[in-house]
């Protein structure tokens, strides 16, 4: 199967869609937005970092994993009831 790499954790596959580079699940068309598909874990960064992150109740780290394997895809920081970050691929 022919793949190109996309990130550390993502492929395109031979047919055309964004996949785990672990275990080849597909998680949507490239060109669309992947993350929709992926097991989300969000958790309040409240002192996580220590002080500069006391007052951050509203503040996510969002993390993304591989329905298929339980690998993580991504993560990223939001606030609260922000909409994903669109990572849109084209290869």
């Amino acid at each position: 199967m022919k793949t190109t790499r996309i990130s550390a954790t993502l492929v395109v596959n031979d047919e055309r869609a964004i996949a785990c580079m672990a275990c080849g699940h597909a998680l949507g068309p490239a060109g669309d937005p992947w993350k929709q598909a992926a097991r989300l874990d969000e958790q309040s960064m409240q002192g996580a970092g220590g002080a500069p992150y006391s007052n951050a109740e509203r503040v996510l780290l969002r993390r993304f994993f591989c329905p298929g394997c339980g690998a993580l895809l991504d993560t990223e920081s939001a606030l609260a009831g922000d909409p994903f970050l669109t990572d849109i691929v084209r290869v």
